[in-house]
């Protein structure tokens, strides 16, 4: 029997990456950035797609991988994409423009999320991706859940963070926030929840109409 990390390994390479994703992944390395897993791009485009997803919020640009990810569920929906790091967000724009996707389909916004987010209109959105300032994510996830509407969903990569996360025995803050994250929302009656495996983890919450 396959073991759980063999198990990741080829959910992993199964995934049939574009070259413009494939290009931006190594663009992210380049400039520091972990992107997202091919496992967790292909999860969220099923996502998005299942949904029918016609409007979009990315917390955390990066190089463009996850939003290429999206785009690619949601071939009809809008990409508001936040991130502090204007030169990160050019390289995605170049990534977005060399996939063919219509500039006026993306909106990038330059900023702090934490300044931005307040700002945004609740209930609007189908979907909510958190992938940004891993300190702040339970702050990002509470923004995410207020944003978008009943039936939206908000996605968190990286929730098993460096598979510490299902390890008690990991103390440090950013697991402890995680693993907060994961259980609180497990508990939570407004949503509906699932942690996936793959890769460092996804979790999936979906907003319940009230």
């Amino acid at each position: 029997m396959a073991d759980k990390t063999s198990n990741w390994k080829f959910a992993d390479e199964i995934v049939a990456e574009s070259d413009v994703i494939t290009r931006a992944r190594q663009q992210s390395l380049e400039l520091g950035i972990e992107p997202i897993a091919p496992s967790i791009g292909a999860q969220c485009a099923v996502i998005v797609a299942a949904t029918d997803a016609r409007s979009i919020v990315e917390i955390g640009t990066g190089a463009g991988v996850s939003g290429l990810w999206l785009l690619t569920g949601g071939e009809k929906a809008m990409l508001t994409s936040i991130d502090s790091e204007l030169d990160h967000q050019q390289h995605a724009r170049s990534a977005f423009t060399e996939a063919g996707i219509s500039a006026n389909r993306v909106r990038l916004i330059t900023g702090r999320a934490r300044d931005v987010l307040p700002r945004m209109n609740e209930n609007s959105y189908d979907i909510v991706f958190v992938d940004a300032d891993p300190q702040s994510v339970i702050e990002y996830v509470e923004h995410g859940l207020r944003l978008a509407r009943p039936g939206g969903t908000v996605l968190v990569p990286h929730a098993l963070w460096k598979d510490r996360v299902s390890d008690p025995a990991q103390r440090d803050d950013l697991t402890t926030g995680y693993r907060s994250l994961v259980t609180e929302i497990a508990a939570s009656g407004a949503v509906v929840s699932a942690l996936s495996p793959v890769a460092d983890g996804l979790l999936q919450i979906t907003k319940l109409a009230e």
